[in-house]
């Protein structure tokens, strides 16, 4: 993809993966908008990064929150890229507890909304949006990147909520690219393993020890800068399209 005048999305924009990514698509003259429902990291993130970002506060299941979104991105240049960063796992939970208590459903649907229909809500959104973009060459307007998880490839105890969550992701990756693919949209999604954001590092020893143990190599957590460049990767190349890749140093979880 030519990435010149191309404004992109990139919801969860504020985080450790997503703010990478921000970062990444100006270096590379990408026009960002900062999609988040953090207001005060999103608006500090796009004063830092300057006129090439604008900064959105928002939900990503509100429809006008995301509308609000894309003309953003349309005033920055021509959307053409969505990344789908935003969601959030919840805490460890069985589906039967030790005490006999069943898991809360409230809980399965939260988090099932921020993950899985966010990422959908938003794709719908701004499909419809790029569908009115001029083709390039192969007849492209534009790529959607969504990101899955580790977890929702194998799931540990404790983590049914977000397994099925992130399970979800990659579940829609191959329809999206199909029923996308007569507007000259492609579709690919993102499972990082165990990477090195704030929120993880700020993690107990014990833990993020254990999750480094089941690292092949390099055994090390990721860095948010390798999920962006996988990003650039996508987006680039215009035979990607369908595909589900694991960003995890051959890192395979324990059952618990």
């Amino acid at each position: 993809m030519d990435l010149t005048d191309a404004s992109a999305i990139v919801t969860g924009g504020a985080g450790g993966l997503g703010a990478a990514t921000v970062r990444h698509l100006v270096e590379l003259g990408v026009g960002v908008v900062i999609f988040d429902r953090d207001v005060k990291r999103t608006t500090n993130l796009a004063a830092e990064l300057g006129p090439a970002t604008a900064a959105v506060p928002g939900d990503v299941t509100a429809d006008t929150d995301v509308q609000s979104a894309i003309d953003a991105a349309r005033s920055l240049g021509t959307l053409s890229i969505v990344v789908n960063v935003a969601g959030g796992g919840t805490r460890p939970a069985r589906t039967v507890a030790r005490d006999g208590a069943p898991h809360d459903m409230r809980t399965f649907v939260d988090t099932m909304a921020k993950n899985a229909f966010g990422t959908f809500n938003v794709t719908r959104l701004a499909a419809a949006a790029m569908a009115e973009n001029t083709p390039d060459e192969d007849g492209q307007r534009g790529v959607v990147l969504n990101t899955g998880s580790l977890a929702g490839l194998e799931g540990q105890a404790g983590q049914v909520a977000y397994a099925s969550a992130k399970a979800a992701v990659p579940g829609m990756t191959l329809p999206l690219a199909r029923d996308l693919a007569p507007l000259g949209i492609r579709v690919c999604g993102i499972a990082p393993g165990t990477i090195g954001t704030d929120l993880m590092l700020s993690a107990s020893q014990q833990l993020r020890d254990k999750l480094v143990g089941s690292i092949v190599f390099p055994p090390r957590m990721g860095r948010p800068v390798e999920f962006a460049l996988l990003v650039e990767a996508i987006v680039r190349n215009p035979y990607l399209n369908g595909e589900n890749i694991r960003l995890d140093a051959a890192q395979r979880f324990p059952a618990k």
